[in-house]
């Protein structure tokens, strides 16, 4: 059942986008632990890593898939409700040849658009492995609070990778942390036929701000996660015929945010929780 939901997602994108030759797309399973109190519940999605001439973009499939359909249907005058999935919904955008990126993250209805330099430091090893076919050698760094086990294959000759992994000589096809939390492993390779652009909506705030300043926004989301939704909340009476106040209502929504932000105890870059 999980391997064919894979393959209808990864096809469901296919439909939704033409395919280029000047354009790479390697899809990823990316498997993770979010809460360390569980660390035999591991979640998966597929994460696609599109590479231009000049740059990549790495995105979320089923979020790609809900913005697009979000998009089309506003253009039709239709306004539904984006998906409720507790799913990955950053992009990272980076310059070839540079050490520069651009992070995308969603928190509540505010779109952070982050300037980030990345330099990583990997150590190789005389250590091979045959993933998708292809010969991988291993190399290892630290990111993010962690430390990271990559293999990379020579044969696919981008200096690049899945989330902000990059700068080993090819493709990163597999990397894991060293607790096995965070896992990315390459499924497929296409090509495109059209440049490729993700759907921007209007309807997230849109901030632009370094990576020290995003980390002071981030820590604050998860103190306060629906501090932009206070007053949205209108006096209702429910189907039994309750009546039920908006603040009453307000804070419920709140504890569940916070049960649900304590849960995700385990993320990717552990070191924004110190």
């Amino acid at each position: 059942m999980k391997e064919f939901k894979i393959l209808i997602t990864i096809l469901l994108f296919l439909f939704l986008n033409k395919l280029s030759s000047q354009t790479k797309q390697f899809l990823y399973e990316y498997r993770f632990i979010s809460d360390s109190t569980k660390m035999d519940s591991v979640s998966s999605e597929i994460m696609a890593l599109n590479i231009f001439e000049n740059k990549s973009e790495y995105f979320n499939l089923d979020q790609f898939i809900s913005d697009s359909t979000l998009l089309v249907n506003s253009k039709k005058g239709l306004m539904p409700m984006p998906t409720n999935k507790n799913i990955t919904n950053e992009r990272i955008e980076k310059t070839i040849n540079s050490e520069k990126i651009k992070y995308v993250k969603r928190l509540g209805f505010t779109e952070y658009f982050v300037d980030e330099s990345i330099n990583l430091k990997w150590k190789l090893y005389p250590e091979y492995a045959t993933i998708l076919n292809y010969k991988a050698q291993k190399a290892t760094t630290e990111y993010g609070g962690r430390k990271w086990i990559a293999w990379f294959a020579k044969d696919i000759p981008f200096q690049d990778g899945p989330y902000k992994f990059k700068n080993l000589p090819g493709l990163i096809v597999k990397i894991e942390d060293e607790t096995k939390s965070h896992q990315f492993i390459l499924k497929g390779i296409k090509n495109f036929t059209d440049d490729f652009i993700y759907p921007e909506l209007n309807n997230y705030a849109r901030v632009e701000l370094t990576y020290q300043k995003f980390i002071k926004a981030y820590k604050n989301y998860r103190i306060n996660p629906v501090g932009d939704m206070v007053g949205s909340f209108p006096d209702q009476t429910d189907g039994s015929g309750k009546f039920r106040r908006g603040i009453d209502i307000f804070r419920e929504f709140e504890k569940y945010r916070l049960d649900e932000i304590a849960k995700d105890n385990n993320i990717i870059e552990i070191d924004l929780l110190k």
